[in-house]
């Protein structure tokens, strides 16, 4: 009876020694690059587009073909994926709901943002810096910040941006009156309806081709980093490595300062207003 009890108690063992031993399928958890397999698996890198966002975005009314510097820099990462790029057009507000529904894998140009930063992780290094500008009627520039900030103005920003929440910081005096796209907030000033509208620098300046106002770069100068961005998800932690390493690639070699200027010129955008040594 013991040698039978001991048996069985050997076998028992044994067992649990194999289980705790046997290979175990790795889940997203434990595989890094968990999210790069299931963008390379589906083909194509799924990434957000917008109208009215030139020359970040381009979209060719006859072809409905996406251009822009923006779009080159994510044609270059899908490249690098081995994948077709995927467009999704959406606005600057929605990229936090459109990266938990899984309709994009990644948005490019964002600020960080702390309330996005709780579903979406950021990379470190901006792939480019700008400064937010103020484009104001015809004739009316302002020095400063403190200009606007008056109960008699009215400020229009693009509702969710980065922008509103330069906007509300700033001016919390002025009215602040947020629309949905730039179109919008463009149409609000040539309708006399805004002091001013919040834009990062360089889309202000590309605007002034249009002669629709003037281009002010407030004191106190506010860098803006442009960053990437992707879903906080398991397995993502290879995907994040690949695109800081690009980035910092783009940046160290120039390369992404040539892109840049080289579109800014092919717009007819003068850099001039810009501060002695301002470096993007």
């Amino acid at each position: 009876m013991k040698f039978t009890v001991m048996r069985t108690f050997m076998a028992a063992l044994t067992i649990g020694l194999g289980l705790l031993t046997a290979p175990i399928a790795a889940s997203a958890d434990d595989n890094p690059s968990a999210v790069i397999d299931q963008i390379r698996a589906s083909g194509v890198l799924k990434v957000p587009v917008m109208t009215g966002e030139e020359p970040g975005y381009i979209k060719d009314p006859a072809t409905g073909q996406w251009s822009g510097f923006y779009y080159e820099f994510l044609g270059e990462i899908a490249t690098q994926l081995g994948v077709k790029l995927e467009p999704v057009e959406t606005t600057w507000g929605n990229l936090a709901a459109d990266f938990q529904s899984n309709k994009i894998d990644i948005a490019i140009g964002v600020n960080p943002n702390p309330k996005r930063g709780l579903v979406v992780d950021y990379l470190w290094e901006p792939l480019f810096t700008d400064a937010w500008a103020v484009l104001t009627p015809p004739g009316k520039p302002v020095k400063t910040w403190a200009e606007l900030n008056s109960p008699d103005k009215t400020v229009v920003v693009q509702k969710g941006s980065t922008m509103q929440v330069v906007a509300e910081a700033l001016l919390p005096k002025a009215k602040i009156t947020p629309v949905e796209d730039r179109g919008l907030a463009l149409m609000e000033l040539q309708a006399g309806r805004a002091d001013g509208v919040v834009l990062s620098i360089f889309d202000a300046l590309q605007i002034t081709n249009q002669k629709i106002g003037n281009v002010s770069l407030p004191e106190p100068i506010l860098r803006n980093p442009a960053t990437l961005a992707v879903a906080r998800k398991p397995g993502n932690a290879g995907y994040i490595n690949f695109l800081t390493n690009w980035i910092l690639q783009e940046r160290s070699l120039g390369l992404a300062q040539g892109k840049l200027a080289r579109s800014w010129e092919a717009r007819g955008i003068d850099l001039s207003i810009l501060p002695a040594g301002f470096s993007f």
